[in-house]
């Protein structure tokens, strides 16, 4: 079993540590209830994790590479991008470290930690619109600072990559051309 990976926030007083995730803080990525987008984003965010934790290995490229081949450049590196702001915000408002899978384990891919379960959680309430929930999804994400950057992040992705049909078709197909009366 590929162990998780430990990222800590980077501060120089490097006070906060994290700690690996055990097989029984991990769960099914069934049971938390994600919509397909929400769960394709899985993959790109712990290469992005990896990449903040063991910046030498620069996974980000995997990410932005995961998220174009997934939903095609024009609509992937857009997610990928705001996803990569939201998880800087996140993992710097946090007073512990983040606790993520090896993006590269075949046999983990169907698990989530705590940790990204919470994040995942947090963006499916806000592109919902479901406001309690989210508040309750980013005081879990970020250890209780509800921190103002992570929202706006969040709220900006869930804008711009809203849960539902209509709206990411519309998001996700070329501008239309329409005349008005």
């Amino acid at each position: 079993m590929t162990p998780s990976i430990p990222l800590t926030p980077s501060t120089p007083s490097e006070l906060h540590q994290s700690r690996p995730a055990e097989k029984a803080d991990r769960m099914p990525l069934a049971f938390c209830d994600l919509d397909e987008f929400e769960e394709g984003l899985l993959p790109v965010l712990r290469h992005f994790l990896q990449s903040l934790a063991q910046p030498e290995s620069q996974s980000w490229q995997f990410a932005f590479r995961v998220a174009a081949e997934r939903w095609g450049e024009s609509l992937g590196l857009p997610v990928a991008q705001s996803l990569f702001k939201l998880v800087q915000f996140t993992t710097k408002a946090r007073r512990v470290g983040f606790d993520s899978i090896d993006p590269l384990s075949l046999e983990d891919r169907e698990y989530v930690t705590r940790d990204e379960q919470a994040f995942l959680q947090m963006l499916h309430h806000m592109r919902r619109d479901e406001t309690p929930r989210a508040r309750e999804a980013v005081a879990n994400v970020t250890g209780c600072t509800m921190d103002p950057d992570v929202i706006r992040a969040g709220l900006s992705f869930a804008d711009r990559f809203p849960a539902g049909t209509a709206r990411s078709k519309r998001a996700s197909s070329r501008p239309i051309l329409r005349v008005v009366g």
